[in-house]
């Protein structure tokens, strides 16, 4: 009987997927977040670079806060929405579909 792989960990930062380093997309994991992200939003998935979340830390609710400003909720930090849309407009320039 062949072994699989288990499935890599993730966490979820303010509606956000990403591997437990803090990455969207991370070879360490074999872990991809780009296409359930993007769905998550409203976009097509697309040849993108992946987003990387910030230093961050768990609250006593269990719920990821940003470290910089302590907010499990920071538009500045967890703009995902915003980060993806960069991510997707530079893909486009650089000729990804």
């Amino acid at each position: 009987m062949a072994e699989t792989a288990p499935a890599p960990a993730t966490i979820e930062i303010n509606d956000g997927v990403f591997c437990t380093h803090f990455k969207e997309v991370c070879d360490d994991c074999s872990f991809d977040g780009r296409e359930e992200n993007d769905a998550f939003f409203g976009f097509d998935s697309i040849d993108r670079e992946g987003i990387e979340a910030p230093p961050a830390i768990v609250n006593k609710d269990g719920v990821y806060q940003c470290k910089k400003h302590a907010s499990t909720s920071c538009n500045q930090c967890y703009g995902w929405k915003k980060q993806i849309t960069r991510a997707r407009t530079a893909a486009k320039k650089a000729g990804k579909k």
